[in-house]
């Protein structure tokens, strides 16, 4: 519980912060899924598509600073290493 006016409006802040934020990750996760999800079925054109989306989520999730920009480079790594693979022909 906080103690003084400025303590309760740091948690009215963040608060508010934390649910606009929470749209960021869930958009930046579905993306991710999505362009997975193709990359497995073997749909090269539409995984191209997705990873786009994700990479581009991602970048905007990392400029805002809801999540850390080097957490954003690795998630990006591992999708493209993914898409990378299909794209090469490998299983």
């Amino acid at each position: 519980m906080p103690n003084t006016k400025s303590a309760a409006k740091r948690v009215r802040v963040a608060e508010r912060r934390r649910l606009r934020n929470r749209i960021f990750r869930s958009a930046a996760r579905t993306y991710i899924r999505k362009a997975e999800r193709f990359i497995n079925a073997g749909d090269a054109e539409a995984a191209a598509a997705a990873v786009g989306d994700a990479i581009s989520t991602l970048d905007k999730a990392a400029i805002k600073g809801i999540i850390h920009p080097n957490n954003a480079a690795r998630r990006k790594s591992r999708l493209m290493k993914k898409f990378n693979r299909l794209a090469r022909g490998e299983a």
